[in-house]
Formats: structure tokens, C-alpha cells, sequence
């Protein structure tokens, strides 16, 4: 699939994924957790995207992305079973990580109606197997299927974007993009942030 952050992902090591996606979690303020064999980071933009990952003790990640305003939000039609469908193609011991969980702000809960049984939402699920990244065989055919654009409308351009794969991913850098967005009223606030930035960073080596 052609899609230049899909690409700049894959060709990411782990350890600098996990790197970025941890500074990103703290940033976003968003609480990490453990879940049974894996560790959960997130970040949201407070306006309802986000990007979750689970990266599991083998070496393995889940990786689900979402935005509120694309087509692939689900939360209006509560269809589990296609929501379900989403997560075709992924081994069930990474599934399970989001089956049957509490619900969190990054990840609400559809519910199957007849069973009770629970899966968290996603526009786009992923995941890497060790060696290489995959889209799930699920939301792929369906946006096959559906003439969907998988990587826009799954809230994976949107959400990665953060991330900067494939760019310089510094205190500098973020600072330098909170800028454009007119997050600083003076340069006093702005050191004030890049002091804080390279705090963060430096937790995360």
C-alpha cells in the first residue's frame, strides 16, 4: 500500500517506535498501563483522535488508530459485528488485549448485544509481527470493498502525524510545530516549553 507514514513507519526499529510513542504518550498526558503481557501507550488530541498502542512482551504490537469526523467511526452505527470484523487477520492473543476490557478515553467499548461480550473501538487496526507491519486483513477488505481511503479515513495519517516517522523527532522539532499552531504568546513561553520538552526526552532517553 502506498501511503509515505505507512512506509516511514515500517521502516522505523522498534525501539525508536516505542520511543516516540512513549514521549507522545506523556505529553498527551495520557496514563500508561499494563495490560496482561503487553504495555498500553496512547495519545489523543482532545478532540476525540488518538492512537493506541500495545506493545506485547514478544516483541509483537497492536496498533489502533481513530478519528470521530471519518467514515471509519463505527461509534454511531454500533455494529459490532463489523466492528469485530475490523480485527480479522490479527492473532486473537493481540486482539484479546482490547476484547472484553474496560473502556478508556482513547478507546470506547462496542458491546455485542446477544453475548455482552465487548471490543474497543478503531477506524484502523494494525499491528507488527515481529519482523513487519501488517493492516488487518478486516478493515482492509472492507475498505476494498467500500472504495475507502484505509490510511485517511482510519484516522492513521491524522493520528501518526504526531509521531513524525521518518522526520527529526526532537524537543526542537515539536516545539517548532506547537509554534506554527500559535501555542506561544511570547518567547519567555516558548523556553519555558523547550525546557519542559527536553525534560520529557530525556525520561525517555
Amino acid at each position: 500500500m502506498s501511503n509515505a507514514i505507512w512506509a516511514a513507519l515500517a521502516a522505523t526499529p522498534l525501539p525508536e517506535v516505542r520511543r516516540r510513542a512513549a514521549v507522545m504518550d506523556e505529553l498527551a498526558e495520557v496514563q500508561p498501563v499494563v495490560v496482561t503481557g503487553a504495555h498500553r501507550l496512547g495519545w489523543n488530541d482532545r478532540g476525540g483522535q488518538s492512537a493506541v498502542w500495545y506493545f506485547a512482551e514478544d516483541g509483537r504490537v497492536l496498533l489502533l488508530t481513530f478519528d470521530h469526523e471519518a467514515s471509519l467511526n463505527l461509534y454511531a452505527e454500533e455494529d459490532f459485528a463489523l466492528q469485530e470484523s475490523f480485527y480479522e487477520g490479527v492473532p486473537e492473543s493481540l486482539v484479546a488485549l482490547v476484547r472484553d476490557r474496560p473502556e478508556n478515553y482513547e478507546s470506547l467499548n462496542l458491546t455485542d448485544t446477544a453475548t455482552g461480550r465487548t471490543i474497543h473501538y478503531a477506524g484502523g487496526v494494525f499491528w507488527y509481527d515481529g519482523t513487519q507491519w501488517h493492516v488487518s486483513d478486516g478493515s482492509a477488505e472492507y475498505c476494498r470493498r467500500t472504495d475507502t481511503d484505509l490510511f485517511g479515513e482510519s484516522g492513521f495519517d491524522y493520528c501518526l502525524n504526531v509521531y513524525r516517522f521518518g522526520e527529526d523527532f526532537t524537543p526542537e522539532a515539536v516545539m517548532a510545530l506547537r509554534e506554527l499552531d500559535g501555542e506561544y504568546e511570547d518567547d519567555n513561553e516558548r523556553e519555558a516549553d523547550l525546557a519542559a520538552l527536553r525534560e520529557v526526552f530525556a525520561r525517555h532517553g
